[in-house]
């Protein structure tokens, strides 16, 4: 059953129907633990979360 829902979800965020995060919550998978499984198997990540500046680092002015 797990993997069924796996496969659902990667097929759904390959086909546009759901975003990162969604096909991650469908999947039962953190965000980047969905993302490494979509490498794996040949499917492009078309987005991240963006990290908070507090994990990137400062920003910086120009």
């Amino acid at each position: 059953m797990y993997t069924h829902g796996l496969n659902t979800a990667m097929t759904l965020y390959r086909n546009g129907t759901l975003t990162l995060s969604q096909a991650a919550s469908r999947a039962g998978r953190s965000t980047d633990a969905f993302a490494t499984a979509l490498v794996r198997h040949g499917i492009p990540v078309r987005e991240r979360q963006r990290r908070s500046p507090a994990v990137d680092g400062p920003i910086q002015a120009d």
